[in-house]
């Protein structure tokens, strides 16, 4: 039997010179299912990402959607996508088989917290908002940290320079002013020891997956690492969404970061979706 992949439409353009087809997935030219392609919105025209892959139940469990996958990848290759990149549900236990089984890797997870009351600092910890005079030095340096991961992480250096200073000029339009956003400074017996940044994302398309408040940053010094503090400043974000009325925290962690991932679950943080990648050789 020979699996196809048959365009439905013409091919479209999308925003940032990208572009996108849906297709019937075919098994001896009899539709058996459906996928769509495009380039990610986020990385660029040079990752490819498959929005949308179903098969009709009854032509399940006969391997089609491992073809239309690898059927995918060759689109994707034409297109000159280096990568692929798919986002799945923690509860889509046979989708996240399937990708395993293809060769993908974890780039990150998505994970979320319900809220109820606020916790309480350690005894001589401080939290304070970040000075108008360091902003310019947390910026920097958040922004070289953020790079940094995607480039360890399969994005190419162009790509990774393009999504940070779009992703920051989107999230901090007005810097340490921006509305709803929270930059704090966590102060330990009278030592500066760490930096938060946490946001309200009301409005945004996946607050309800996500959380209606996100922590984009903890950062915690070198000198200072390993003592407690990177713990304190998630429960300070704890205390300034629910003081802003906000009763869930999401927040995402690269893959390998196995020790804020374990304080990540200790705090009660649970997976909601797997952030996935496979380069295209």
């Amino acid at each position: 039997m020979t699996t196809t992949l048959r365009p439905t439409g013409p091919e479209q353009r999308t925003e940032g010179g990208g572009r996108a087809r849906s297709y019937e997935v075919c098994v001896n030219s009899r539709p058996v299912g459906t996928i769509r392609l495009a380039t990610d919105a986020r990385l660029g025209p040079a990752a490819g990402r498959i929005e949308h892959l179903r098969v009709d139940e009854a032509d399940r469990h006969r391997g089609r959607g491992t073809v239309a996958a690898l059927a995918a990848e060759e689109v994707l290759r034409a297109w000159g996508c280096a990568q692929l990149v798919a986002s799945v549900p923690a509860s889509a236990t046979t989708a996240l088989g399937l990708a395993t089984a293809l060769g993908y890797r974890e780039r990150g997870r998505n994970m979320i917290k319900r809220l109820t009351e606020p916790p309480a600092l350690p005894t001589g910890s401080t939290i304070r908002p970040l000075t108008e005079a360091e902003y310019p030095g947390w910026y920097a340096h958040q922004r070289a940290d953020y790079v940094k991961d995607l480039l360890e992480r399969g994005v190419s250096e162009r790509q990774a320079e393009a999504k940070a200073d779009h992703d920051c000029a989107t999230l901090l339009p007005r810097g340490q002013d921006t509305p709803g956003t929270w930059l704090r400074l966590l102060v330990h017996d009278g030592a500066e020891v760490g930096t938060l940044w946490v946001a309200l994302r009301e409005g945004q398309p996946d607050a309800a997956e996500t959380g209606e408040a996100y922590v984009y940053a903890v950062d915690v010094a070198e000198e200072h690492r390993g003592r407690g503090h990177g713990r304190t400043l998630m429960l300070a974000a704890e205390r300034e969404a629910l003081a802003a009325g906000v009763h869930s925290l999401g927040l995402h962690v690269f893959g390998g970061n196995t020790p804020a991932l374990r304080l990540y679950e200790s705090l009660g943080y649970q997976v909601i979706e797997y952030q996935l990648f496979k380069p295209l050789l």
